[in-house]
């Protein structure tokens, strides 16, 4: 089975639990939201994202979505009295195939290993179901309300179970209305399959697929998101173009005023040209040329801006985050240090990052060189990536 990969991003839980004054998914790890980090597990391996929310919460979340800088289709609904009619109103606001894959995932588990997900998505596609889940290793008992034993369970065949939860969009979507029909309450989505009478395989999860419950489990993510050295990914880039006359002069996306403009297939940034084959270079990824030829149509004029959002999504889709970056522009006029605040702001703007990531300098060849004789302008960038999270 092939089709589209789906995924219901359950967000419409709360901190009670963690006396955090508000939903979980707005807490910070390492900088960045759970909510953010969890739509990021999905980019490269989802077509459609409908992420389930309360409605009071549906603007700040919609805020947060724009700064994940994710490519997949977003939409949203909004979430019940229960996970389990959530998951519903998530699987109803889905327009699929029944034999689509779709993936149940909390937005509270933010460090999923995205091998995780790949083997969610390749078992459903086999068998119908892939289910995150590992081993118990710990001794389990049974106890009463007051907290007297009453035996010890054979752990043997037991297993946590996790998110995400694999499953044919039409087996679910049945499932899940034959709960509502009968009235039947479970806690996860597996359960409610069991509930219908489809088989559920299960796939191994991982450790570090935590799900922030309680305080500690945000300081067990902060742990596991400080990258070890060989954590850390250095890139570098380097274009030149021609100045030629009728062209507009395109530096990190921001139009600048003179005579001459850049020459090439595109708008010619030769700053975020630089920058991308850094990002790649990086990411182990190739470069400019190979992602985005200019024997094609498709990128005639077009603006470098998009050329890099879509970069950024394939460094993002590696497992990697961008540190910082660094970009030199070589040129003997114009002046460029009035437009650098404004290329800075694109540039963010572009990556969802924050504008101490980016540093931009100019600076002139002292009249040597091609750029000093005014035939063109160069750029150098080096970026610093890091491991967004552990595999």
């Amino acid at each position: 089975m092939s089709g589209k990969v789906l995924v219901v991003l359950a967000a419409g839980g709360s901190g009670t639990r963690m006396n955090a004054g508000e939903n979980k998914i707005f807490l910070k790890t390492a900088g960045v939201s759970v909510l953010v980090r969890s739509l990021r597990l999905f980019e490269g391996l989802a077509d459609r994202l409908v992420l389930v929310c309360r409605p009071e919460e549906e603007d700040r979340i919609r805020a947060e979505v724009s700064s994940a800088g994710v490519s997949c289709a977003i939409s949203f609904a909004h979430g019940g009295n229960t996970r389990q009619r959530s998951v519903l109103n998530g699987l109803l606001a889905l327009s699929a195939d029944p034999d689509d894959t779709v993936l149940v995932h909390d937005a509270a588990r933010c460090l999923t290993p995205r091998e995780v997900i790949r083997a969610c998505i390749a078992s459903c596609r086999e068998t119908g179901s892939g289910v995150a889940a590992v081993p118990a290793v710990n001794t389990m008992k049974y106890a009463d309300r007051e907290g007297l034993v009453l035996k010890t369970a054979d752990r043997t065949d037991l297993y946590e179970i996790q998110t995400p939860q694999g499953f044919r969009f039409g087996s679910l979507l049945e499932a899940y209305q034959q709960a509502e029909r009968d009235r039947f309450s479970a806690t996860d989505d597996a359960s409610v399959m069991e509930h219908a009478g489809f088989p559920v395989r299960l796939v191994p999860g991982s450790k570090t697929n935590i799900k922030v419950t309680q305080k500690e489990d945000l300081v067990m993510m902060n742990a596991l998101l400080q990258p070890s050295p060989s954590g850390f990914r250095v890139g570098m880039g380097y274009d030149v173009h021609r100045l030629v006359e009728n062209r507009k002069l395109i530096l990190c996306g921001v139009e600048v005023p003179h005579t001459l403009g850049l020459l090439g297939h595109s708008d010619a940034d030769v700053a975020l040209h630089a920058l991308m084959d850094a990002l790649l270079g990086a990411a182990g990824l190739g470069d400019i040329g190979i992602h985005f030829p200019d024997s094609s149509a498709a990128y005639k004029d077009i603006s470098s801006l998009l050329l890099l959002r879509d970069v950024i999504g394939k460094v993002r889709a590696a497992g990697y985050e961008l540190v910082n970056a660094d970009i030199t522009i070589a040129a003997q006029k114009p002046k460029l240090a009035p437009h650098i605040p404004s290329m800075v702001k694109k540039v963010c703007e572009t990556l969802k990052c924050a504008p101490s990531q980016i540093n931009i300098k100019a600076t002139t060849t002292e009249r040597l060189g091609f750029e000093g004789r005014e035939e063109g302008i160069s750029a150098q960038a080096v970026c610093l990536l890091s491991t967004v999270a552990v595999p």
